[in-house]
């Protein structure tokens, strides 16, 4: 069963990394007003966020594979929607921005989902090696995607790379329609995101970890994503970003190639220790380091952000019980992701004020500070791999 999800994933993580080139070109091509693409954006990520709890409910309420069926399939026709509408020159802002935002809807409900279906289709001491694999099809998806959407952009047409993202979406659910799962116990809907919450907060260990993912998105995201090409290409060159980039990619294929082998005896507190070297490429853009120097800081930062990531996946689904994964999930990438918005608009202001490289520095710092804060807590440190009763319920 897994190697059908694994099929679906990959068709779709493919899709999914043409369209961000894809998207900027043919909003740009379209309306000549990078406005036009932030508001897009911003219509995509504000309806995720808003219903990532519901999304939640639903894959713990009814079978996680109709609830992926039917996010891939929404996620397809808001697609073809908008390739449609940019192939035959019918742009027009608030269109776009509604199938953006359908699209976000269809993220919430399959985000959950997706971390919750894991358990059901391997055991939990191959949990882990599964989500490597899958973290390893992600970031090579990543070098290969926005090189081939460019050619495409060129060849054929932006909308043309965007109606290949919408087949990607018909292709994977078709692998996932063949999945045969044991069906869920309905619940009553009233108490469904209470009982999640109550999971939650009962696992100290999980809310330490998604309170310190939800400051490092704050102090990474935008200034790594704002900040770093500009001071990269202030030192280095216009071309030096797209090197740091592609060095970032290679070092994120690495360690979850490496981690399909090598566990940990205590992941969480593995994660956080070897996860600061995370920090470095925001701190090596802070000291005006050398691009070589960068480089390096970046590669290795790769590293550990690899590790955290695939650690942290595996520690959740292994120990929350099966029957509130979803839940338990959703509430985390809510808090996880809440910040990004905030960071990317205090990002600008504060290097205006004191400088982008004082910011970035002041962002690395932030950094390695809030990945180390939860070791803090003993449940954090002596976390095991797998507990007997989280395997029970999977």
């Amino acid at each position: 069963m897994f190697r059908l999800f694994f099929a679906g994933r990959l068709i779709s993580l493919l899709g999914s990394a043409m369209t961000p080139v894809a998207l900027a070109f043919a909003v740009l091509g379209a309306s000549h007003r990078p406005t036009d693409l932030g508001v897009v954006l911003a219509c995509q990520i504000v309806p995720q966020l808003a219903f990532l709890l519901v999304g939640g409910v639903a894959a713990d309420r009814f079978p996680r594979r109709a609830v992926l069926l039917g996010s891939q399939l929404g996620a397809g026709a808001t697609q073809a929607a908008v390739a449609s509408v940019i192939i035959t020159g019918h742009y027009h802002l608030a269109l776009v921005g509604a199938l953006a935002a359908g699209n976000g809807v269809a993220e919430a409900f399959a985000s959950p989902a997706l971390r919750g279906i894991l358990p059901e289709l391997v055991p939990p001491a191959r949990v882990q090696r599964a989500n490597a694999m899958l973290a390893a099809a992600r970031n090579a998806s990543r070098i290969a995607g926005p090189t081939v959407s460019g050619l495409l952009v060129v060849t054929v047409g932006a909308g043309w790379s965007i109606a290949i993202d919408a087949a990607s979406f018909f292709l994977a659910a078709a692998f996932l329609a063949r999945l045969r799962l044991g069906a869920v116990v309905p619940r009553r809907q009233g108490r469904a995101l209470r009982e999640g919450w109550a999971v939650f907060r009962s696992l100290p260990w999980l809310a330490a970890g998604a309170v310190s993912f939800g400051m490092l998105n704050l102090v990474n995201v935008g200034p790594w994503n704002i900040l770093g090409p500009a001071l990269t290409q202030a030192r280095s060159g216009e071309a030096a970003w797209g090197v740091v980039l592609s060095v970032r990619a290679a070092g994120l294929l690495l360690m979850s190639v490496l981690l399909v082998r090598l566990t940990f005896r205590h992941p969480l507190r593995a994660g956080s220790l070897f996860g600061v070297v995370a920090a470095l490429p925001l701190l090596a853009l802070g000291v005006g380091a050398p691009l070589p120097v960068l480089l390096v800081a970046v590669f290795v930062g790769a590293l550990g952000f690899t590790l955290t990531d695939i650690t942290w996946e595996t520690t959740l689904q292994t120990h929350v019980p099966s029957e509130a994964l979803s839940r338990v999930a959703s509430i985390d990438d809510l808090i996880s992701y809440a910040a990004i918005p905030l960071g990317q608009l205090l990002t600008g202001p504060f290097a205006a004020v004191i400088g982008a490289k004082r910011v970035a520095l002041i962002a690395g710092i932030g950094y390695a500070v809030f990945k180390l804060a939860p070791l803090s807590l003993r449940a954090v440190r002596d976390l095991g791999p797998v507990t007997t009763s989280a395997a029970a319920s999977s």
